[in-house]
């Protein structure tokens, strides 16, 4: 029998289920809410394995977001999952430059991707950015290289791009880069979890 709950009772369900799959594995917060959040998304117990955060780096993305830290992603995917809201109420405003004109030009005429073109945009803000990669490995090793080469210095980089090619060694590249970071080791990541750990951050600081 099908059990007739609202959205917010499907969720507290929801994260007291993972809660007790986890076997009683825990974190301190705020890792372990996003921890869970990434779980919650995907259904996949890996993220409790594969999830890595840097020194206080969950911390240092609250306090950023809470100082009106902007957000550029790398596809429109990463960007709709991001609740605007709640960032737009903390001062901040994502961005997804993958379909913008000039990058698009820029992209064709450099024979790079449109990905790396937009790390390149974003980079140009003037404002503490949070760079939020779900997809294209090419946008964190272009990352590493506005790091290293042009001084770059991001708020925060979450890492989580899928798939097979470049992608884990663009993760480990990142983790060597000398930021903060939230990285999904291995070849699992995409999207979605990287929408659900902004939100994640963006939550702790109440609905």
């Amino acid at each position: 029998m099908f059990e007739i709950m609202t959205p917010r009772e499907i969720e507290e369900k929801s994260m007291e289920t993972i809660t007790k799959e986890l076997n009683g594995r825990t974190w301190p917060e705020p890792e372990f809410s996003i921890v869970k959040r990434c779980i919650h998304t995907s259904a996949d117990f890996d993220y409790a394995d594969n999830l890595v955060f840097s020194e206080n780096a969950a911390n240092i993305g609250i306090e950023a977001l809470k100082n009106g830290a902007h957000i550029v992603t790398d596809t429109k995917m990463a960007f709709s999952g991001i609740n605007k809201n709640k960032l737009e109420s903390m001062g901040g405003e994502a961005h997804c430059f993958i379909s913008d004109p000039d990058v698009v030009e820029a992209a064709r005429n450099s024979g790079c991707t449109r990905s790396t073109i937009c790390m390149q945009k974003g980079a140009k803000l003037g404002k503490p950015v949070i760079f939020v990669i779900g997809n294209a490995p090419t946008a964190l090793i272009e990352l590493y290289r506005l790091i290293k080469e042009e001084g770059l210095k991001p708020a925060l980089i979450v890492g989580v791009p899928v798939g097979f090619v470049n992608v884990v060694e663009s993760k480990e590249l990142i983790m060597t880069a000398g930021v903060p970071y939230i990285v999904a080791k291995g070849r699992k990541g995409g999207s979605n979890i990287a929408a659900s750990i902004i939100n994640a951050m963006l939550y702790t600081q109440g609905r």
